[in-house]
């Protein structure tokens, strides 16, 4: 068979689909909860609970999730949560008041809790750690893409149909997803189209620690695992305000309609692309250039992104609603930065058996505080507004990165976890 040049690349970007289609699936609903809260009466309370509902099952089953895909392997794992997660998506389309969709968020929330651990599988398996940032941040930018090309897709079937056509559509695209990973993943030392000098080159570049199979203990064993988990629950209630909160914000007090919002949604999620990807390249660049080890490399790309994180604290100064949409990308552009760097982290951190794991206990660190966020914004921002609550996130992103540096940063000449022989070798 013949073998495909720089194949590592082309799994990247399969699982880099994955995420788009994952993200889509995900914010649909924030997309259409103005339109939810008027035909499914739906509260402001009532609809912080349907979107803990999925932050719930999501935190508590990305442990499990990110267990089951290394003990049962990246193909068939990924391959059968997705199936679920496209399922679950469409039946949405059933609910008929805030608790029967609260019931299908919770499922879309188990299922989808794969998606992120999968990803840093695939990194680890198919690239060199020198790399990892690269494609972390490379895989990430499905996340954005998603969440950019959910509004106007999403609006325009609501608009053009109803509501519930957009779910089942969108939900489809996550059965699909399933059906192609199944076909076209295969590890690397199963792969028919690999070149044994490409699959060399990322042997080379890895660790080369083979242990029998995933140990949560090993994982929760770890203190710099919790230093992670304690940045990640900082962060991501950036990113889960971003992607259920801003719809409802921009039309509930910047006085937007729907079709209005959806010619500027995608910028916040454009923007995050954009960070990302230059995270990726970040590390390799702290490295030349500032010689610093390859987890330093990391800390300091994850504060350069907090600092940046800025944005989101001003939005009560914007004037408009459209300066308003900037800040939020910039806030955007800050979370997706850092947060692929602690992606990359991990990676760094555990050897590749562990890694799905550690993510998804990692994760389920994160969607706690996203979860425990969304329900203070429920609570709270029909008294003292959002803007308050939005200017707490840059505060948790900065107390997040000066966590990562006390507790991860080494000091010259000093190296840490699996990717210690590799980081000479980081040019």
């Amino acid at each position: 068979m013949k073998k495909i040049r720089g194949l590592r690349w082309q799994i990247l970007a399969l699982m880099m689909l994955g995420t788009v289609v994952n993200y889509i699936d995900r914010n649909t609903l924030g997309i259409l909860a103005p339109q939810l809260k008027e035909q499914l009466h739906f509260s402001t309370e009532q609809y912080s609970f349907v979107v803990s509902a999925f932050q719930l099952c999501y935190s508590l089953m990305q442990p499990v999730a990110g267990y089951i895909t290394d003990l049962i392997g990246l193909k068939l794992g990924y391959a059968m949560f997705a199936m679920v997660w496209g399922l679950a998506a469409s039946m949405h389309a059933l609910a008929g008041g805030w608790q029967s969709m609260a019931f299908f968020r919770g499922l879309l929330g188990v299922s989808e809790a794969a998606a992120m651990p999968s990803g840093v599988k695939t990194s680890t398996l198919w690239f060199p750690a020198k790399e990892r940032s690269i494609a972390t941040g490379w895989f990430n930018t499905g996340s954005s893409i998603g969440a950019m090309v959910a509004p106007p897709f999403v609006i325009w079937l609501s608009v053009t149909y109803d509501w519930r056509v957009a779910f089942v559509v969108t939900g489809l695209l996550g059965v699909g997803m399933s059906l192609l990973w199944f076909a076209l993943y295969r590890n690397p030392e199963n792969h028919p189209r690999l070149s044994k000098e490409e699959h060399q080159y990322i042997l080379d570049g890895q660790e080369h620690v083979e242990l029998p199979k995933p140990s949560v203990k090993r994982v929760l064993g770890k203190g710099k695992f919790w230093s992670i988990a304690a940045a990640r629950f900082l962060t991501e209630p950036a990113w889960q305000t971003f992607s259920f909160w801003i719809p409802l914000y921009m039309v509930s007090t910047r006085g937007m309609d729907i079709k209005q919002f959806a010619l500027f949604a995608w910028l916040p999620f454009l923007f995050g692309d954009l960070g990302c990807i230059l995270s990726g390249y970040m590390s390799p660049f702290f490295v030349k250039r500032f010689r610093m080890s390859l987890v330093n490399s990391r800390i300091a790309g994850v504060g350069v992104g907090a600092v940046c994180m800025v944005g989101p604290a001003l939005i009560s100064f914007a004037v408009s609603p459209i300066a308003a949409i900037f800040l939020f990308s910039l806030g955007a552009f800050a979370h997706q930065m850092l947060s692929s760097l602690l992606y990359a982290l991990v990676t760094d951190t555990f050897e590749k058996q562990d890694v799905a794991t550690a993510t998804g206990f990692g994760g389920m660190a994160g969607y706690l505080g996203g979860m425990i966020f969304s329900l203070i914004i429920g609570q709270l921002a029909t008294t003292i507004g959002y803007e308050p609550l939005f200017a707490c996130l840059t505060v948790f992103d900065l107390t997040a990165f000066a966590i990562i540096a006390l507790v991860l940063g080494q000091r010259r000449g000093t190296a840490t976890g699996p990717v210690s022989a590799s980081i000479a070798g980081a040019d």
